[in-house]
């Protein structure tokens, strides 16, 4: 184990390393040259790798994912970095018109090796433009790779594999995740294809990923003072869904509580409910719940925003009520 690492500079380390392994990998966006990124993620990165590597972009989503596209095509492994997921809408078309839909539309001839990295979430009064959770629309898009690392380790080590992969892969950063602190160890690669048990339990599951892990961690350890002992799983890769590992710990624990900062409604929770539903319904003990955000845009007002989020009081809440009292 290395010493205790931000999850911010686990990410500038994944950044680093990629650039220094291999020559075809540069960074584009807004601000990730001389300002450092908009999150300090690529702070020190122009001076180490130049301009030709660490390029500033127009302000123009559309047009720099475009830039990206080409570059990948060309035989470059592109990172773009979206400043934050909303902005994203502006190059939608790019993201599902092209890259996701090319390697289809041209029989397999063209791959975009492409790595488009974004903030994502609530939770610092940026207000609606700005903080909005939206993994759940791009993991309905076959064609692409949606990830969402939660974890220093996932921060870290889930870089490198996505740029190896031959089509587009989504990176979520929850922004809030972004000061978190944990010990990095030494085998940073982590698996992008898998769920992962963030915590042992045998009464309910708990399913969730990004910026609602450490709030379903916190949950769980104090469901645990009340008798109630929670496993949670750590999704981590949205598209492709790895079921197995959801369904294999359900038929252990019976009872699931899906976790997801987004809108309830049409929400990627709905997903995992509905999977949940035609692959375990026999093994389930109670109806699948879900904790979500509110169906409202994010609001300013800090007292607001906290309540459109989902909490540790709700998911306790929604925990106590779907498993029932304990014994004494």
């Amino acid at each position: 184990m290395t010493a205790a690492i931000t999850y911010r500079d686990a990410m500038r380390e994944a950044l680093r390393e990629a650039l220094q392994r291999d020559q075809r990998v540069l960074l584009l966006g807004e601000d990730v040259g001389r300002y450092g990124g908009s999150y300090a993620v690529s702070k020190g990165l122009l001076e180490e790798f130049g301009p030709e590597r660490i390029r500033d972009t127009p302000l123009s989503e559309l047009g720099f994912v475009g830039a990206g596209i080409g570059a990948a095509l060309g035989g470059l492994r592109p990172i773009v970095e979206i400043m934050t997921v909303n902005f994203s809408l502006l190059a939608l078309d790019q993201l599902v018109n092209t890259a996701a839909a090319l390697r289809h539309m041209s029989g397999g001839q063209f791959h975009v090796p492409l790595v488009v990295r974004m903030a994502t979430g609530a939770g610092r009064q940026l207000a609606a433009q700005h903080s909005h959770s939206l993994e759940g629309w791009f993991a309905h898009v076959p064609g692409l790779r949606v990830l969402a690392p939660a974890t220093v380790q996932d921060a870290r080590g889930m870089l490198w594999p996505a740029l190896e992969l031959p089509d587009p892969v989504i990176i979520f950063e929850h922004a809030q995740l972004y000061n978190l602190s944990g010990a990095l160890p030494d085998t940073a690669p982590v698996d992008v294809a898998k769920a992962r048990i963030a915590r042992a339990g045998r009464d309910l599951t708990l399913i969730t990923f990004g910026g609602m892990l450490p709030r379903t961690l916190e949950a769980a350890t104090a469901l645990a003072t009340e008798g109630i002992h929670a496993e949670v799983i750590d999704l981590r890769v949205l598209r492709p869904l790895d079921a197995g590992t959801i369904m294999r710990s359900l038929a252990r624990t019976r009872r699931a509580i899906i976790v997801e900062e987004a809108w309830r409604s049409g929400g990627f929770a709905a997903e995992v409910s509905a999977r949940i539903m035609e692959q375990a319904f026999y093994e389930l003990d109670a109806p699948v719940q879900r904790v979500c955000g509110e169906e409202v845009p994010i609001p300013y007002a800090r007292q607001l925003e906290e309540a459109a989020l989902p909490s540790v009081a709700r998911i306790i809440a929604a925990a106590r009520d779907l498993v029932g009292p304990r014994p004494p």
